[in-house]
């Protein structure tokens, strides 16, 4: 390219990394920042699943009545800390005001270019680097007690048979013909062929900044405090490890975005989707392909350190501490799907998850300002960090992606 210019990137998860890797194989001079080691959050804890067919969003018709329902059954995957709720009112509201068919539509719209080719996306990011190893193809298994249970579903299935996901429907003694690790609480499965996942996000995301600083790139452990303007242009990100000139950045540092948003002049209603996991270490035995548990709404992965359990939402401050709850109802759903598994131990984790009230990622230049968003991803963040990587540094290298932009307009809640 004829114009190199100097980048700082700040947030190291899988956005993060993408972003900058794509811009280091442009030619831009790219320095990549995080508080933490790289992947250190969701990116990290994760399920894992490159979610080609997570194309519903959810916040569908209908969500309102079942959201109600699961708030009062503590054993539901579903919890709000209600401490929280005064600060999360106005981002529920605007959730609320897009759950209907047509604002429904709009999204799943916006969530198809951005997810629907992620195994490949995923491949040409990391093809012959050390990062490849980590990347599965997997079939995937949504898992229902019924077929019933399937049925109710049909809003989404209906959804994901128009983008091409069409599943073959499993029932009867064939399901665990098909999946012998279930046991007989699982009467349904829906399967979805040629899909993928990632054996261990945590190892993916650190050989990822390794692949970004081998072809050139610098990686700081350092926190973006502020950023510095002149003539309404990016000329400094503030850390704390002192000033970092730059002519452009991009924010990916997830629900801690937020805050940067607003010294550029822009308040995003970013809500932290509190997503837990249980790591099965040792596990008697793994399941043939990943599975998605209907009833409990979380993903089971077989991976190379042991078998994930993660999902779940609760809303609430990014920094509290984890709730007991979503724990107990993932080792209930554990015990009742799989009779028969037995474990060393269940390590537990915590990570907030940045969810805009409209479903859709912020992807794009901030006014004019040279700051380019690159957050708000919700629970397909792993799944569409390549493809948004890769937008970015065609953005900003002056090429437009050949896809419609304005679902992710990063302008769009001024």
């Amino acid at each position: 390219m004829s114009h190199t210019r100097t980048i700082v990137v700040i947030g190291a998860g899988i956005c993060g990394l993408a972003s900058a890797i794509w811009l280091t194989r442009a030619g831009h001079r790219v320095t990549l920042i995080d508080r933490d080691a790289p992947g250190a959050g969701a990116s990290q804890g994760n399920a894992g699943l490159m979610a080609q067919w997570a194309i519903v969003p959810v916040n569908t018709p209908g969500i309102l009545t079942t959201a109600l329902k699961y708030l009062a059954d503590p054993g539901a995957p579903l919890w709000l800390r209600w401490r929280d709720l005064p600060r999360l009112a106005p981002w529920l509201w605007q959730f609320a005001r897009n759950a209907n068919p047509r604002d429904a539509a709009r999204m799943t719209r916006g969530l198809i270019p951005l997810v629907t080719d992620s195994v490949d996306q995923h491949r040409a990011l990391v093809r012959g680097t050390r990062a490849e190893k980590w990347l599965a193809t997997s079939d995937l298994a949504y898992a229902y007690d019924s077929r019933a249970a399937y049925e109710a579903d049909a809003y989404g299935w209906q959804a994901k048979r128009e983008a091409g996901f069409i599943p073959d429907v499993i029932e009867g003694a064939a399901v665990q013909e098909a999946e012998p690790l279930v046991g007989p609480a699982i009467g349904c499965l829906a399967m979805l062929r040629g899909q993928g996942h990632v054996r261990d996000p945590g190892a993916y995301m650190a050989d990822l900044a390794a692949v970004f600083q081998a072809e050139g790139g610098r990686y700081l452990q350092a926190e973006a405090r502020d950023v510095t303007l002149a003539d309404g242009r990016i000329t400094q990100v503030l850390t704390d490890q002192g000033p970092l000139a730059c002519d452009a950045a991009v924010l990916a540092a997830g629900v801690w975005s937020g805050p940067l948003m607003k010294k550029l002049g822009l308040k995003v209603p970013l809500a932290a989707e509190r997503g837990y996991h249980l790591h099965l270490a040792q596990p008697s035995a793994l399941p043939r392909q990943p599975l998605m548990m209907a009833r409990g709404k979380f993903a089971v992965t077989p991976m190379a350190t042991g078998l994930r359990c993660a999902g779940t939402v609760e809303l609430g401050d990014p920094d509290a501490p984890p709730s007991r709850a979503p724990f107990a109802m993932i080792r209930r759903e554990i015990a009742r799907v799989f009779p028969d598994l037995r474990f060393e131990t269940a390590e537990e984790w915590m990570g907030p998850r940045p969810s805009t009230p409209d479903s859709l990622p912020l992807i794009g230049e901030i006014g004019a300002t040279g700051v380019f968003a690159a957050f708000g991803h919700q629970h397909v963040g792993l799944t569409a960090g390549p493809r948004t990587g890769r937008m970015v540094a065609d953005l900003i290298g002056g090429k437009r992606p050949n896809l419609d932009l304005a679902p992710y307009d990063a302008n769009r809640f001024t």
